[in-house]
């Protein structure tokens, strides 16, 4: 009677430690520290309970409401223009039925204009099993693309100026690998002819940029090509980080007749510092969007940045529930920019923004910001 019942506790045992290495959990590894996993780890474990099969939910392709997606976002700086991108993306996912809290873990991380950091934060999304990569501006989205191309993880990318420049994209917009995603591409022509309204008797517009961001190099181009048709010169000044800034703006506001504001990370992280240099001259600068002109710049033709992350979150949508890989998607360039302007500024500059500019802006500021 002894070894009988010995023997059935035993087979119990067996049986029960069975069962659990059949389950969905078991079969995913046990879950790390981080929160996120911990919920990615739940998310997959239920769902493979009410499929009663041995599908990874967390996979590109699943219909929505049965998956459960997790997206790293890196964002190379801080500042406003690529807050509005990654805040525009979560909506456009959201747009596509792909929602954090409910169906999306998001992992975010901001490299603070450090490239090194940049290509760290690729690497702990990959380490993180994400299933797609939200890069916002160039040097993310480089470091991204670098670190995921041999494992075919999916990156998308936004707020990138010029992808080709960037070797994201080939001359006819279609990806170098699995990655695409929207530009941000001034409206050069549209900002020269704004500025020369605001402006008639201006001739020479200082612009500041980082010798190591592609995009702004291929800003320069386009803005030098450009500028003689609207009688201008182009004064350019060239930093390689942000504690450059201070001597670069003092010595540009003593050459040139205002300040053209490009989407350039590292000076966009030190506008203030520009916009400080330039105050002190009575020298106006234009910026290049909406959060630039509520900063205290004069004006910009510029772009709606949460509008081109939405259309970015769509491209991901896309991509996360199997409707296209990132390899079959040409990168989408956001149509056409709107007039911004601040009055205050322009009071204390003792400029009148023209009727024919104020009449038609998407939106007008009577105070700086903070």
């Amino acid at each position: 009677m002894k070894n009988k019942t010995f023997t059935t506790i035993l087979l119990g045992a067996v049986a029960a430690v069975s069962l659990a290495g059949c389950s969905p959990a078991a079969k995913q590894g046990a879950p790390s520290e981080a929160g996120t996993t911990v919920a990615q780890g739940a998310a997959q474990t239920e769902t493979g309970a009410n499929q009663g099969d041995e599908t990874d939910a967390s996979s590109p392709g699943g219909e929505t409401g049965s998956a459960h997606y997790t997206v790293g976002i890196g964002q190379f700086a801080v500042h406003g223009s690529l807050d509005n991108c990654r805040e525009g993306f979560i909506q456009g996912l959201a747009e596509e039925g792909i929602v954090e809290g409910e169906n999306l873990t998001i992992l975010y991380e901001n490299a603070n204009a450090d490239g090194a950091a940049s290509s760290q934060i690729a690497a702990n999304f990959l380490s993180n099993k994400a299933d797609l990569i939200c890069a916002i501006a160039t040097p993310m989205a480089q470091s991204a693309y670098s670190a995921a191309r041999k494992s075919g993880l999916p990156v998308i990318y936004t707020a990138v100026t010029d992808p080709v420049a960037a070797e994201l994209a080939n001359a006819d917009k279609t990806p170098v690998g699995e990655v695409t995603g929207t530009s941000d591409k001034l409206p050069v022509t549209e900002q020269l002819a704004m500025i020369r309204e605001v402006l008639p008797d201006a001739a020479k517009i200082g612009i500041m940029y980082s010798t190591s961001e592609v995009n702004s190099l291929s800003a320069i181009e386009e803005y030098k090509a450009a500028a003689a048709e609207y009688g201008f010169e182009i004064v350019e000044s060239g930093v390689s980080s942000t504690a450059e800034v201070p001597l670069a703006a003092d010595q540009l506001v003593e050459k040139v007749d205002c300040i053209n504001n490009l989407t350039d990370n590292t000076v966009v992280s030190a506008l203030q510092v520009v916009l400080d240099a330039a105050g002190k001259k009575g020298i106006p600068v234009f910026g290049s969007e909406i959060e630039q002109v509520k900063a205290g710049c004069l004006a910009s033709v510029g772009l709606d940045y949460v509008e081109l992350g939405k259309q970015t979150g769509r491209m991901a949508a896309k991509v996360l529930k199997g409707e296209a890989k990132a390899g079959e998607l040409s990168f989408e360039i956001i149509e056409g920019g709107s007039f911004y302007g601040n009055t205050k500024v322009a009071e204390q500059l003792g400029i009148t923004l023209p009727e024919s500019l104020v009449s038609g802006a998407a939106e007008m500021f009577d105070d700086i910001a903070p």
